[in-house]
């Protein structure tokens, strides 16, 4: 006849009362490894947000010249100097009115509307143009063809 394996209430007991023990060890086993002063518990943070252990590892705060920061809009004329873009229609439909442009310097394509283009526009036309922020990304306007 095989012997049952029983746990019982005791037994639980038991276990419960050496888990206690092994914690109660191991609590004072932490408190007798020698006592933490105050100052080994201070961190130092740098400008940066980055935790050192000592005062002497943080670095001096750089000074930063107020009148050397530039918090504003460009003014309108330093906008309207600048040079029109130039590209290559790449894409357009006069039947539903739009199209794209391919910017020579950097291959970025950009959607324009008829209304912003002058009349006989087709593919492959070289143009001129500037951008403006539309509603859903930046668009062409003032597109004006160089050669036919």
């Amino acid at each position: 006849m095989a012997k049952r394996i029983t746990s019982g209430k005791r037994e639980r007991e038991k276990l419960k009362q050496t888990k206690r023990q092994d914690k109660q060890k191991k609590k004072e086993e932490r408190m007798s490894g020698g006592s933490r002063s105050f100052e080994d518990m201070l961190a130092y943070v740098d400008e940066n947000g980055v935790l050192h252990t000592s005062q002497e590892d943080v670095k001096p705060r750089e000074e930063v010249d107020i009148s050397e920061i530039e918090v504003s809009v460009p003014r309108q004329s330093e906008i309207e100097d600048e040079e029109p873009m130039s590209g290559r229609v790449e894409y357009f439909t006069a039947s539903k009115g739009y199209g794209f442009i391919k910017d020579a310097s950097d291959g970025e394509k950009y959607f324009f509307h008829i209304t912003n283009a002058p009349a006989g526009i087709a593919e492959g036309d070289r143009v001129t143009f500037e951008l403006e922020r539309g509603t859903r990304g930046m668009n062409a306007v003032r597109i004006a063809i160089i050669n036919k």
